[in-house]
C-alpha cells in the first residue's frame, strides 16, 4: 500500500512539472510554436522529373495524414511533364510517319540510308515562359 502511495504521489508531481514546464513555466515562458512541416525533397526545378526523382519523393505527415498542398504541387509537376512527354511523343511519331511516307524523296545520309532527326528542337521565342 506505501508503494503505491508513493507512485501516485510520484506521477502527480512529474505530472505537475510537465504541466508547468509546457504552460509557461519557467524563464523563458510558454514553448514556442513548432513550424509545420514542409516537403523535404521536392522535385528538381531545372531539369525534368525521372523515375528515380519520384520513388525518393517523401511527403511528410500532418495532423490527419498528408499535407495536401504538397500533394497537389507534386501531382500538378508530375501531370504537367507526363503531358509535355505525350505532346514530344505525338510530335516524334508523327515526324516519323512523315519520313516514312515521303521516304522515296527524302533526304539521304552520308550511309545511303534516309536520315530523321530524333534531336529535341531548341526552344524557340514562343516556347518560352
Amino acid at each position: 500500500m506505501v508503494m503505491f502511495l508513493f507512485l501516485v504521489v510520484a506521477l502527480a508531481v512529474v505530472v505537475g512539472a510537465v504541466t508547468l514546464a509546457v504552460v509557461g513555466g519557467g524563464e523563458n515562458g510558454p514553448l514556442p510554436e513548432a513550424a509545420p512541416e514542409r516537403l523535404r525533397d521536392p522535385l528538381p526545378p531545372d531539369r525534368p522529373v525521372d523515375r528515380a526523382d519520384v520513388e525518393s519523393l517523401r511527403f511528410p505527415l500532418a495532423a490527419r495524414g498528408y499535407r495536401m498542398a504538397d500533394v497537389d504541387d507534386a501531382l500538378s509537376r508530375l501531370g504537367a511533364e507526363l503531358a509535355e512527354r505525350d505532346a514530344r511523343i505525338a510530335d516524334l511519331e508523327s515526324a516519323l510517319a512523315g519520313a516514312r511516307s515521303g521516304s522515296a524523296h527524302g533526304p539521304v545520309h552520308a550511309s545511303g540510308e534516309n536520315h530523321v532527326s530524333m534531336d529535341k528542337p531548341a526552344p524557340g521565342k514562343e516556347d518560352r515562359r
